[in-house]
């Protein structure tokens, strides 16, 4: 039973009694229940209002979840675009310092220099290409 069905039923009860309007503690009951209906009514009002906001609230983040939907996807095919074209331009090396033990990445230029500086203890590696090659030619052949 909602509120305002109670404050009706109290009204109905108090109508049966049959109180006196004209004394003084029938003024106050009757006055006490017309403040109990009008603060139900209010209240109801209340509760009609915070669902509609609620309904609008639901409307909104639907239509949000919608734009992030495109917004991330799109940011996302563009990471994995630049990610694919990082992929394809230039291959990434990896050796390990033999003073520090310290493991160096580096791309191609660096290794057809021959020569990479040890970031961490300033050691320089020297490789030859040659080596490498032969290394890549062998899997091509397996």
């Amino acid at each position: 039973m909602e509120i305002t069905e109670r404050v009706a039923y109290l009204k109905g009860l108090a109508e049966g009694l049959g109180l006196d309007t004209e004394s003084k503690e029938g003024k106050v009951i009757v006055t006490m229940i017309d403040i109990l209906d009008d603060i139900a009514l209010e209240l109801q009002d209340h509760q009609d209002q915070i669902l509609e906001i609620s309904d609008g609230l639901d409307a909104v983040s639907d239509d949000l979840e919608d734009v992030e939907d495109l917004v991330y996807e799109e940011d996302e095919d563009d990471l994995d675009d630049d990610e694919d074209e990082d992929d394809e331009d230039e291959d990434c090396y990896a050796t390990t310092c033999p003073t520090c033990e310290e493991t160096i990445y580096f791309d191609e230029s660096i290794l057809e220099d021959g020569e990479v500086i040890c970031p961490n203890c300033g050691e320089k590696l020297e490789f030859d290409i040659s080596d490498v090659e032969e290394d890549d030619d062998s899997d091509d052949k397996e």
